[in-house]
């Protein structure tokens, strides 16, 4: 399976983008910390190529982790809303875009991640690809 993250925001609070099934068919949103050179904790990650793993973390649960990203470990995709407070350079998923006290979000986490764990739920690992529109 081969998943694809195109981001269509990039602004200085956060990174929104929208989830791609392996025929090209938008399923989810997602969203992340700004770019902050890929700084760890702090930044998305870089376009590019990646594995992801299926894991079991102890915070969040059942999840998917980034593999292969430069110089960071540890990248999931989890619920969140606000990239800001929620996502310490994970990826967040969702359903809509969005506030939440006055910070850009995505919505409906739980409804968009659940979406993402049953599409995945007979794999251990897929392919994703990150690109910048």
């Amino acid at each position: 399976m081969h998943l694809k993250i195109k981001r269509i925001s990039m602004g200085d609070k956060a990174t929104f983008g929208v989830l791609l099934d392996t025929y090209d068919v938008p399923f989810a949103l997602t969203g992340e910390r700004a770019w902050l050179g890929n700084a760890t904790g702090a930044s998305c990650i870089p376009a590019g190529s990646y594995t992801c793993n299926r894991i079991q973390s102890p915070h969040f649960g059942n999840v998917f982790e980034v593999s292969n990203v430069p110089n960071r470990e540890h990248i999931l995709f989890h619920k969140g809303n606000i990239p800001e407070h929620d996502s310490h350079g994970c990826i967040l998923v969702g359903e809509q875009f969005g506030y939440l006290s006055g910070s850009p979000a995505v919505l409906a986490s739980g409804k968009g991640f659940n979406e993402f764990m049953h599409m995945l739920s007979s794999v251990d690992s897929f392919a994703l690809s990150i690109m910048e529109v």
